[in-house]
């Protein structure tokens, strides 16, 4: 497998971990992963034995 000459992000670049959601499809995808994280949460939260 041949390596590329130049990385595809450059260190400086990624460094502020922002994250980008230019689509819409991108922007409902995480929201939806987000929202799936925390209904999860609650779920276990109210389900965990006391």
């Amino acid at each position: 497998m041949a390596h590329p000459t130049e990385p595809l992000h450059r260190a400086r670049d990624v460094r502020g971990g922002e994250i980008i959601l230019r689509t819409r499809r991108r922007r409902l995808t995480f929201a939806a992963g987000l929202a799936a994280f925390v209904l999860f949460a609650l779920v276990a939260a109210i389900l965990a034995p006391h």
